[in-house]
């Protein structure tokens, strides 16, 4: 894969941050090729979500967070393919567009109204002195760290949801696989995330050693964006479900996207029929 860097529409770089992927090497007008379009993922999990809801006539609210998991997969790409710091700004502040409303429907689930308001209002502010330590101060660890401390509470909350809110252990077992597989995703996601910046030269040898296209195979962070965006999907449809009351009306995991009710099926035959009481 020797090729040389075109003349790069956007101009130069201005992020802080630049992946193992070889800039505008595809197009001269997308710097990181893959990482881009790795990016639509989160989109059509978004679209798909819903379409869901508008078969149900559910949307409303409830479709808030896929227009969030859209606003990341947009964010995402603009900033993979400009590699311009205010693109990379809005990537940043639609990872935590995404979380907040998810954390603000799982915290308020069956909560008073004053409670309700409160976590409102609590999120409200976290998220304006995130937003402004970031992006005008230029605070990167803040960011990481409230990002990692959110996603850790939706999964915690939303599987203690689980055991409270259905009452059939086959069922409960069920969507506890998933959310497992959803938490494995972003794990491992994470993990490759590591492995492209820690190992960038020998991946960079390898794509030149193995050529078009398999060596976008080795692109890790689009494998990143793929296992977040599946991740996300989960945490979102998860919460929704939960928070929906729609988890004691038939089997909802048939109706998720793919690859979740695969990844379901074959987790539940490994680990046998639930024999929760």
């Amino acid at each position: 894969m020797e090729s040389k860097p075109m003349d790069p529409f956007w101009g130069p770089a201005t992020s802080y941050l630049n992946f193992c992927e070889e800039d505008y090497v595809i197009t001269r007008y997308v710097a990181e090729f893959i990482n881009t379009f790795s990016s639509f993922v989160f989109i059509l999990f978004g679209i798909y979500g819903l379409r869901q809801l508008w078969q149900k006539r559910a949307a409303g609210h409830r479709s808030l967070s896929y227009f969030g998991l859209i606003g990341v997969g947009i964010c995402s790409a603009g900033y993979h393919m400009t590699l311009k710091y205010h693109t990379q700004m809005s990537d940043e502040l639609s990872m935590h567009l995404l979380t907040t409303p998810l954390l603000y429907r799982i915290l308020t689930f069956k909560a008073s109204p004053e409670k309700t308001r409160l976590v409102g209002i609590v999120l409200s502010v976290l998220f304006v002195t995130v937003m402004f330590f970031h992006m005008v101060l230029n605070e990167f660890l803040l960011h990481a760290i409230t990002f990692g401390i959110a996603v850790l509470t939706i999964a915690v909350r939303t599987s203690k949801l689980l055991g409270q809110q259905v009452p059939d252990p086959y069922m409960r077992k069920k969507l506890r696989n998933v959310s497992i597989f959803g938490i494995f995703c972003f794990a491992f996601g994470f993990f490759v995330w590591l492995i492209d910046g820690l190992a960038c030269d020998i991946l960079n040898s390898t794509r030149h050693a193995i050529g078009l296209p398999l060596a976008f195979l080795t692109e890790l962070h689009g494998w990143w964006h793929i296992l977040t965006a599946i991740g996300g999907y989960v945490a979102v449809a998860l919460v929704d479900l939960v928070t929906a009351h729609e988890l004691n009306e038939g089997d909802p995991i048939k109706d998720l996207a793919w690859p979740i009710p695969i990844a379901a099926r074959l987790i539940q035959q490994r680990v046998g029929p639930a024999k929760e009481n």
